[in-house]
């Protein structure tokens, strides 16, 4: 009776059919007699549709004329693609590896896409996504993703932070191809320092993550797939400017030494020398900045024996000058003269990744990474001083098997990090060092039908953390065709560097004060919380156009968590949680192709983030329970297997967020309760001439939306009254900006 409601629930979108299709699976050999194979993936390309061949190699699997691609997977054989135009017996004999060139099929594939298939609810974002806006770095690049919320931090030194799930960043754990990246001193500016040209695509996964990646996830990951030397351009130039004065030049220049050595150089510089203060406060709208970024990345590439490998080397140098207009750093610096800051990084990356697949068995690999950092910071605001030195090593060994068959898989391993931190706040000295050591196994099923899971278990020894349990699970069921049910549950932990995440404090005229003194880290003790997830997908057609839903709610629950109080308008405080502290978060969102060349994506999304604090349970400040997000993109027809024209549109409305509250100061500087609602839009159009060249032209915030004195006691900005944080929309009017980008292949 429950399919047969489904059923009916769903006729009106989506027709189904009977049809079936059998066949088998063969090995080709050079013997007479057929040799089935058991447990090989057939399935249906870009559907959710799939079936695994029983021990004879027999399979049945759900036919529609809109399936037209079969694909056949089997570890140690090459994958064939079938193209069927009908319901017919299939007999199919599948080559060992190295029997068969590669076989390559293209189409036009979508810029943003959920899979259907994995147990984790995983949105991948391609380069094409990329494009659509100005991505200059990896803070930029989520303007287009409803799953991700980017705002400002304050209103002086330009910094856009996320949030997933009403969490901000800290919670996500960020990774560059897997290897924990933006985390300890480069949590505030991190994502500024990955320029948008060197990202290939973006994972950005919901829930508690994989336990493969270590204990910290507690929203999520978001995973950046840098570009790959053996398939980027050999010359690739993307050159930008802005009407805020800012200029970027990116470049590649990617060499194959050899045949299994290939090396990209990559350059980022960005510069903004000229002054801007459209709103009158006395104020830079946006900082002085100067960024200097190298990587040189080598690829190792050797299929015949299994081998595969990258090493990256990275040096960045930022530096940033911001506060008032005349405020002059050789004359006004630490004086009462004029309020200005100055932040200056220096960072050099390495890293490593090591992986083997065995040619005899080819489910057996075996992969090592490992990564160095050290990340210097220079800084100050005003009056207060902010230094930090991160020296940070990690290290992970993965082993990836089978039981039995494909259907059952494991990945197993060994994790290693190291910190040490030397962090200067105004007179004092905090220094420390922590180090843990774990191991973890993880478990997949999946029959490519209508169920797979994925459960994970490690344990960690922490030399300020303790010795902890971290367990995960995530689980997909297909109920009915085309249609993805999700749920999840994982448990994180981390260590709050509260200075470094909460830099923005350091411009106001607060004092800072930590309340407990029992804790491990700063006097205080680490986070724990919980992480639970349901998910819907279903997709459908609209006049023969594919479409699709998706629904979820996650909710957060702490253990334990550093709360930062702003509450009191003279201090900023730090204590352990007492009481309950939470975030709920539900999205609806749909895609669709409405016709050729033009797809639709909008989303609401509503949060309930409170916290205990110690004047009671409160809203999170500067966070909107209503968000309404669309993006349309529309690409004319294709010549030459490219379009000529790009168009796309993106429209934010956020709804009332509630201030911290200001009830302390004087009349004249307090803030009402709650903020105005804000409505945004960003639009850009490309014409691409070549597949080696095409312009674009864009703006932001074309509504002219603009927060009204963003910074609180601007003329007085010495006083306790002084406040950049209170921001919660656009702090300077329309954007205008050009750029073009050249490619050699």
């Amino acid at each position: 009776m429950k399919h047969i409601l489904y059923l009916l629930l769903l006729i009106p979108l989506i027709s189904f059919s009977q049809n079936q299709i059998e066949g088998r699976i063969l090995e080709d050999t050079n013997e007479s007699k057929d040799i089935g194979l058991a447990g090989v993936n057939v399935f249906w390309a870009s559907e959710s549709v799939g079936a695994i061949t029983d021990m004879d190699g027999t399979f049945t699997i759900p036919y529609k004329k809109e399936y037209t691609k079969l694909v056949i997977s089997f570890v140690g054989f090459k994958t064939d693609t079938l193209t069927i135009t009908e319901p017919k017996a299939i007999r199919h004999k599948l080559k060992q590896s190295g029997q068969l060139d590669e076989v390559l099929i293209s189409a036009r594939k979508k810029a943003s896409s959920r899979s259907y298939i994995s147990s984790s609810n995983i949105i991948n974002v391609s380069s094409d996504e990329l494009l659509k806006a100005a991505c200059c770095n990896l803070s930029e690049s989520f303007e287009t993703n409803p799953s991700i919320d980017v705002n400002f931090a304050d209103a002086i030194t330009g910094t856009r932070q996320i949030k997933m799930l009403g969490l901000t960043s800290p919670y996500i754990l960020i990774t560059t191809e897997n290897v924990p990246s933006i985390r300890g001193a480069s949590q505030a500016y991190g994502l500024s320092f990955i320029p948008g040209t060197w990202v290939e695509s973006i994972q950005i996964t919901k829930g508690s993550g994989s336990v493969v990646n270590g204990f910290e996830s507690i929203a999520g990951q978001i995973n950046a797939e840098l570009q790959k030397p053996s398939r980027d351009d050999k010359l690739f130039v993307n050159a930008y400017a802005n009407g805020n004065g800012r200029f970027e030049l990116n470049t590649h220049l990617n060499t194959k030494v050899s045949n299994r050595w290939d090396t990209g150089l990559y350059l980022h510089g960005n510069i903004r020398d000229k002054k801007f203060d459209k709103n009158g406060d006395s104020f830079l709208d946006m900082p002085l900045q100067k960024q200097i970024n190298i990587m040189n990345r080598w690829q190792y590439t050797d299929t015949e024996n299994g081998f595969v490998s990258f090493f990256n080397f990275r040096f960045l140098n930022d530096e940033k000058l911001t506060g008032q207009v005349d405020f002059d750093p050789d004359k006004d610096k630490f004086t009462t003269n004029y309020w200005g800051s100055e932040i200056n990084t220096r960072r050099f990356d390495a890293s490593a990744k090591l992986g083997y697949v065995n040619p005899e068995i080819p489910y057996q690999s075996i992969g090592l990474q490992a990564a160095y950092s050290n990340h210097q910071q220079e800084s100050y605001f005003g009056l207060n001083i902010y230094d930090i030195t991160h020296d940070s090593f990690y290290a992970n060994a993965i082993y990836n098997s089978i039981i039995g068959d494909s259907r059952n898989k494991f990945k197993t391993g060994l994790s290693a990090t190291y910190d040490d931190y030397d962090e200067l706040v105004n007179t004092t000295k905090y220094k420390r060092s922590e180090r843990s050591l774990g191991g973890f196994f993880e478990y997949s099923y999946d029959n490519l039908g209508d169920l797979n899971l994925t459960a994970g278990l490690r344990i960690d020894t922490h030399n300020l953390l303790g010795t902890f349990l971290t367990p995960r699970i995530h689980a997909r069921y297909t109920p009915w065709e085309d249609s993805a049910f999700r749920v999840s549950a994982g448990r994180g932990k981390r260590s709050a560097n509260i200075f470094t995440e909460n830099q923005k404090m350091f411009a106001t005229g607060r004092n800072i004060q930590i309340l407990d003194s029992s804790g491990s880290i700063y006097g205080l003790d680490p986070e724990i919380a919980w992480n639970y997830g349901i998910s819907f997908s279903q997709k459908f057609n609209v006049f023969g156009k594919k479409s699709d839903i998706t629904i979820d709610y996650y909710r957060t629950d702490f253990v334990n968590q550093i709360v930062v109080d702003w509450e009191n308008s003279r201090s900023v405080y730090f204590y352990n949680l007492e009481g309950e502290s939470y975030a709920n978060s539900f999205q609806a969102e749909l895609n669709m192709n409405l016709f050729e060349g033009f797809d639709l994506r909008t989303a609401y999304k509503f949060y309930d983030v409170k916290t205990d604090y110690s004047t009671g349970k409160l809203d999170k400040p500067l966070t909107p329970k209503h968000r309404v997000f669309l993006n349309t993109s529309y690409e004319t027809n294709r010549k030459e297997n490219f379009a000529q024209w790009k168009f796309d549109t993106t429209f934010n409305w956020l709804g009332e967020q509630r201030f911290s509250s200001t009830e302390n100061n004087p009349v004249e500087y307090q803030l009402p309760d709650i903020t105005p609602t804000v409505a945004t839009i960003n639009a850009q159009v490309t014409k691409v001439f070549s597949k080696s060249f095409e312009v674009y032209l864009g703006g932001e915030n074309l509504t002219n939306e603009k927060q009204s004195d963003p910074i609180l006691n601007s003329e007085n900005p010495f006083e306790p009254t002084f406040d950049t944080t209170f921001v919660y929309g656009p702090i300077f009017g329309v954007s205008y900006y050009a750029g073009l980008r050249y490619k050699l292949n």
